[in-house]
C-alpha cells in the first residue's frame, strides 16, 4: 500500500482540518494554526518551489531553529518532489556545513535569518546551489538569495495559472521507496554519513511508534530538541500529525542561551502532555526543581525528601511485578502528590504525563526522581538508521534500566561478533529488520553494505533481550575494552558511574586495546576540586594543590575497586577500572568535535587527538599519576 509522508499529511488534513496542528509564539502568546491552514501554506510554498525550478529528486537543505516554517518548509519540499537534508544549527564550523552541502549535492537551501551568515561565509564554495530561500525579512539580499515572501508570491501566481491537479501531481507521484531525507549522523567515528530515509521508512516508524504510546488528537507536545534530530522529526511532529494532535516549537531567543531559558516558560504556556528530552536537559530541570524546594526553607526540603523517598519506594523500578506490601503506601503517596508534587508539576504546565528520553542512557537515579514526582521519564532506544524508534518504556510497561518493549512489527536478534544469533539473556550486537530500516548511506556503498546485510540493520550497539520481553542496551558493541587475553567489556556503564559518583570527574573515556591494564582520559571538574582542596588549605595553582587534585581523582576511582566504597566497590571487575589516567586540560565538546549532537563521545576522534597521551600511559612514567602532563593540566 502506498503510504508516503504526503499521503499521511493529506489524510490528517481530511480528518482533522479544524484541529490545531502548529503552535508558535508570536508576540506574547502561542498562536494556533489549524491543519487546513497549514495545508494552504504548504501548497503555497510547494507551488513556489515548483515555480522556482525545483525538480523531483533535487536535494534541498534546511538550516533553521525549530519553528512553523521548518515543518511547513519540509512538507512543501515533498510537494515539489525534493529530498530534505536537515542540518543542525550547532554546525558552527564552515567545514562541517560545507561537507554536508557539497556531499549532499544540495541545490536549494532554506535558512532562517540568524543562520544565514553561515551560508554567506561559504557560498563561494557552493557552485551547485541555485537559490537560498531566507525565512526572515532581511535588510538586503545577496546574489542567489530570495525572500520567503517572494517564493510564496510565486506560489500564489503558480496556483492561479495551474490547476490543483497539476500542482498535486508531483507530490502524488512519490512512491514509498522514494527518498524523503538525507540525515547526516554526527558520527562517533569518521566523516559524518548521510542516512537515506524513504517516505515509507518514516510512515512505517510512525505506525510502529504508536504501538508504544497511546496518544490522540487532544494531545500537545512542545519540541525542545532540534528539529533536524530524527527523534524530534518522527516522534515530535509526524506521530502528532498522524493522529491530529498539536505541535508547539520553542520560542527562539536572540542567542542559543536565551532559547534555552525560554524552555521552562514555554512548557508552562503550552501545557504539553509529553516532552522528548535528553539527559542534559532532564538534569537541568531536576536542578531547577531542587533549587525551588531549597528556596522554601529547611522544613520544606525535609518534607520533600521524605515524600520523594516514599513515592519512589511505592512506585519501585517496574510495573511488571506486584507492589506487595508497598500498596499500603498509596494513601500517603496520594497525599504527598496533592500537597507537594502537583505543585511541582504546575511548573511543567500541570498536564505532563511523561518525558521520553532517547540518545544517551538515562541514569536510574534521574528516572527515579521523575517517577517519584509523578512525571515519569521513560527510556527509549533508537538510531537514525532505523528512522529512529526501536523500543521504549511507557505507562503500560516499564522497567528502569531497560530500553523498554520493541515497536511492532519489528524483527530483532542479538548476535555475536561472527553474526551468529544468541539466546535470550545473552549480550551481543543488536540487529533489527523492519520497514523502518534505512535505504543506505548516501554515496557510501561500502558503509551501506557493512551496516545493512540481507535487510538486517547491524546497529553497532551492545545489548540483550530480557526474559521480561524488554530490551536492555548496554553501550557500543564496537567500542569495547579488549584485554590482553582477548576478553571484552563495554566501557559505557563504568564511564557513566564514574562521572555520576565522582565529584572530581566531569568526563571520562576508558581505553584498553589488548593491554594488561585499562587506562582513562579524564576531564576534571576543576571547580569542585578547587573547593575540595581549599578545605585542606591548598590552592589549585600551586604544586601541592595540583598533587592533591590528582590524588582526589585517584581516590574517586578507587571507590569502585574491591574493598573501596561500601556501595560502589566491586560494582565492576577491577581489570576494567583505570590503573592510571591522563588528566586533560580541555573538555570534550561539540566545538572540538569530541562530542556529537546526541551528546555521545566520538571515541575515534578522542583517541586520535590524544594518541600520544594514551601511548604514554603504557610507559613507566605514565603509570605515575603525578607525571608532568597531569600536573600541567591544572596550569
Amino acid at each position: 500500500m502506498k503510504r508516503t509522508l504526503v499521503d499521511l499529511f493529506e489524510s490528517s488534513v481530511k480528518q482533522y482540518a479544524n484541529n490545531t496542528f502548529l503552535l508558535e509564539k508570536i508576540g506574547k502568546e502561542f498562536q494556533p494554526t489549524t491543519y487546513a491552514e497549514v495545508q494552504k501554506k504548504v501548497y503555497q510554498l510547494g507551488a513556489g518551489l515548483q515555480a522556482l525550478g525545483v525538480k523531483k529528486g533535487d536535494t534541498m537543505a534546511l538550516l533553521s531553529e525549530g519553528c512553523n516554517m521548518w515543518i511547513i518548509g519540509e512538507l512543501a519540499m515533498f510537494y515539489a518532489g525534493a529530498i530534505n537534508v536537515p542540518l543542525s544549527i550547532k554546525l558552527e564550523e564552515s567545514n562541517d556545513l560545507l561537507f554536508r552541502l557539497i556531499h549532499g549535492e544540495v541545490k536549494y537551501i532554506m535558512v532562517s535569518g540568524t543562520q544565514l551568515k553561515k551560508v554567506r561565509l561559504i557560498k563561494d564554495q557552493l557552485p551547485n546551489v541555485e537559490k537560498v530561500i531566507v525565512f526572515d525579512e532581511m535588510p538586503s539580499y545577496e546574489e542567489k538569495e530570495i525572500s520567503l515572501a517572494e517564493v510564496q508570491k510565486m506560489g500564489d501566481e503558480f496556483l492561479a495559472t495551474h490547476s490543483m491537479e497539476e500542482f498535486l501531481a508531483i507530490g502524488q507521484s512519490i512512491q514509498n521507496d522514494d527518498y524523503a531525507t538525507i540525515t547526516y549522523t554526527s558520527g562517533t567515528t569518521a566523516d559524518p554519513k548521510g542516512v537515506i530515509l524513504t517516505h515509507r521508512n518514516y510512515t512505517s516508524n510512525v505506525e510502529q511508534s504508536l504501538t508504544l504510546v497511546d496518544i490522540n488528537e487532544h494531545w500537545r507536545t512542545l519540541i525542545i530538541l532540534p528539529l533536524d534530530h530524527c527523534f524530534a522529526h518522527v516522534v515530535g511532529f509526524y506521530i502528532m500529525c498522524s493522529v491530529g494532535a498539536a505541535v508547539a516549537t520553542t520560542q527562539v531567543g536572540r542567542t542559543p542561551l536565551e532559547t534555552l531559558k525560554n524552555i521552562p516558560l514555554n512548557i508552562k504556556e503550552v501545557k504539553p502532555h509529553f516532552i522528548l528530552s535528553v539527559p542534559a536537559l532532564a538534569k537541568t530541570f531536576k536542578k531547577n526543581i531542587e533549587q525551588g524546594i531549597r528556596a522554601k526553607g529547611k522544613n520544606t526540603v525535609k518534607l520533600f525528601n521524605f515524600a520523594l523517598a516514599t513515592a519512589q519506594l511505592y512506585h519501585g523500578e517496574t510495573n511488571l511485578e506486584s507492589k506487595g506490601w508497598r500498596i499500603l503506601l498509596k494513601p500517603l503517596v496520594c497525599l504527598f502528590d496533592k500537597i507537594l508534587f502537583s505543585k511541582v508539576r504546575e511548573n511543567f504546565g500541570g498536564e505532563l504525563k511523561f518525558f521520553i528520553g532517547g540518545g544517551a542512557l538515562l541514569d536510574k537515579d534521574l528516572q527515579k526522581f521523575y517517577m517519584g514526582i509523578g512525571m515519569p521519564m521513560y527510556q527509549g532506544y533508537g538510531l537514525s538508521e532505523a528512522t529512529p524508534v526501536l523500543s521504549s518504556n511507557g505507562p503500560e510497561k516499564f522497567r528502569l534500566g531497560s530500553s523498554g518493549k520493541l515497536v511492532k512489527p519489528l524483527e530483532l536478534k542479538i548476535c555475536d561478533s561472527d553474526g551468529k544469533e544468541l539466546p535470550v539473556g545473552e549480550k551481543g550486537e543488536i540487529v533489527v529488520k523492519g520497514e523502518n530500516v534505512m535505504a543506505g548511506y548516501w554515496k557510501n556503498p561500502v558503509a551501506s553494505a557493512e551496516t545493512v546485510r540481507d535487510g538486517y540493520l547491524y546497529t553497532g550497539d551492545l545489548g540483550y533481550m530480557g526474559k521480561d520481553g524488554l530490551l536492555y542496551v548496554l553501550g557500543r558493541f564496537k567500542s569495547l575494552l579488549i584485554g590482553s587475553d582477548g576478553e571484552k567489556y563495554s566501557p559505557e556503564g563504568i564511564e557513566e558511574a564514574l562521572v555520576q559518583h565522582s565529584p572530581s570527574i566531569d568526563q571520562v573515556m576508558l581505553y584498553n586495546n589488548q593491554s594488561n591494564y585499562t587506562t582513562a582520559l579524564i576531564v576534571p571538574n576543576k571547580e569542585r576540586i578547587a573547593k575540595f582542596i581549599e578545605r585542606q588549605g591548598l590552592k589549585l595553582n600551586t604544586p601541592e594543590g595540583k598533587k592533591a587534585a590528582i590524588a582526589a581523582i585517584e581516590a574517586d576511582i578507587n571507590k569502585f575497586k574491591k574493598g573501596g566504597d561500601a556501595e560502589l566497590g566491586g560494582m565492576f571487575p577491577d581489570r576494567w577500572l583505570p590503573s592510571t589516567f591522563a588528566v586533560l586540560a580541555e573538555p570534550f565538546t561539540e566545538q572540538n568535535q569530541m562530542i556529537n549532537s546526541t551528546m555521545k563521545m566520538v571515541r575515534g576522534k578522542i583517541e586520535k587527538a590524544y594518541a600520544q597521551r594514551i601511548e604514554s600511559l603504557y610507559t613507566a612514567e605514565g603509570k605515575n599519576i603525578y607525571n608532568d602532563d597531569n600536573l600541567n593540566a591544572f596550569a
